[in-house]
């Protein structure tokens, strides 16, 4: 049985400037049985309602803006998959959890990005779930569990995000071995609660990690974990770093 995921997936820029995290990710794919298709919950598709992608050929949303023309001309054509799209609306309604297709929605790059590096042949079908941020850690960790019967059926979960996010206090010129002490204390706690499987301090981390708040000034980002972590059976750690700084790029598996 395909594990679930959590991705830390880094500036767009890990696209073409892949550093650690790229052969990380490289190696883990390489290592896991070929999925006969992927589902991914990214930080960058916040919605009010539960949405899954519903087009047999979504495009390459260049979702973002400042970088270099060639990170633009990155596509990643991987198919979609309708049928399975349906197969998860089914699911998640099934668990009391509304939710309907979006035939229109392209891949965003929290998908593309870190999948164009595990799989470059962009031959996998690929759905997106949306990530209705308002209803915060819990429901992420139903979604995932109404969802992890599709791991028996070759289908590997990811959820995309960060380990910790704030764009505000990054170094531009920071290097790997350079790491804030006030997210590495945050990143470490979370780490030994996910290996404690201590699911009420970590739907409250809000309340009680250290340097919650500056770690995630919003938590778009860290709640992917969740929906992996729900989908997911045994915690490890499949590849941990920083990079500016304080941008967690934390990689880990569940199962």
């Amino acid at each position: 049985m395909l594990p679930s995921l959590f991705i830390s997936h880094g500036s767009p820029m890990l696209a073409l400037q892949p550093g650690a995290s790229g052969p990380a990710l490289a190696r883990l794919a390489a290592e896991l049985p070929r999925p006969k298709a992927i589902v991914v919950v990214s930080a960058h598709w916040e919605s009010q309602e539960l949405l899954v992608t519903g087009s047999a050929a979504p495009e390459t949303w260049h979702d973002f803006g400042g970088f270099p023309r060639e990170l633009f001309a990155v596509q990643y054509p991987a198919p979609g998959d309708p049928q399975l799209a349906s197969e998860i609306v089914d699911l998640l309604r099934a668990d009391g959890l509304n939710a309907r297709i979006d035939d229109k929605r392209p891949f965003d790059h929290g998908a593309w990005v870190p999948l164009s590096l595990m799989y470059p042949a962009a031959d996998i079908p690929v759905v997106q779930v949306s990530l209705p941020t308002r209803m915060g850690p819990a429901l992420q960790t139903r979604v995932g569990h109404a969802l992890a019967s599709l791991r028996a059926q070759d289908v590997l979960l990811i959820g995309s995000g960060s380990i910790t996010h704030n764009l505000g206090e990054l170094d531009w010129h920071a290097g790997p071995e350079s790491i804030e002490p006030w997210a590495r204390d945050f990143r470490d706690w979370m780490v030994a609660k996910l290996a404690a499987n201590d699911e009420t301090a970590l739907h409250d981390y809000r309340r009680q990690a250290p340097n919650a708040v500056r770690s995630h000034p919003s938590d778009e980002h860290l709640l992917p974990l969740y929906f992996a972590r729900g989908a997911g059976g045994e915690f490890s750690v499949a590849h941990q770093g920083f990079t500016m700084g304080a941008l967690g790029m934390d990689i880990y598996r569940f199962g």
